[in-house]
């Protein structure tokens, strides 16, 4: 189960939030720069996303990987304040590194990541966590925000 959870964050927040953006930035080098936020942002999501996927494995004793799910529901650490950490997380990676790069596409990838993330929590997840958790889901989607607010 270790493997999997490992490769499913390498797999997953790992392309999205550091391979393509450093893909996308490649040739934006001479713009980077050490600016606090940018750094406060990456560091927080970076930090979110350990955490998330910690207790996806310890907590939901599972994954954050679709074939690999969570077998229980994960209500503890980040997820008593957000639904969904572990996206924003990959949003707050994805920002600090649009403002590391000082980088208009590195922002609006970012924005279109972020909107992806709404559609699918929307769209799937949601969905599937009514069907699949039902009462104890609905308890917690009514005491807990979809994000932050």
């Amino acid at each position: 189960m270790l493997w999997r959870a490992v490769l499913a964050f390498l797999a997953l927040p790992g392309i999205v939030g550091f391979a393509i953006p450093l893909a996308l930035a490649s040739g934006q080098a001479a713009s980077f720069r050490a600016r606090p936020l940018g750094l406060l942002a990456l560091s927080i999501g970076v930090a979110l996303l350990l955490t998330c996927t910690y207790k996806f494995y310890v907590s939901g004793r599972g994954t954050l990987a679709p074939w690999s799910p969570p077998k229980r529901l994960v209500r503890d650490g980040p997820y008593r304040y957000s639904r969904n950490p572990m996206y924003v997380g990959v949003a707050l990676i994805l920002i600090g590194w649009a403002d590391l790069f000082w980088s208009q596409v590195l922002t609006v990838y970012a924005t279109a990541v972020v909107i992806a993330f709404h559609v699918r929590v929307i769209v799937g997840e949601e969905p599937w966590l009514a069907r699949t958790f039902g009462e104890e889901w609905e308890s917690y989607r009514a005491q807990v925000p979809r994000w932050l607010f």
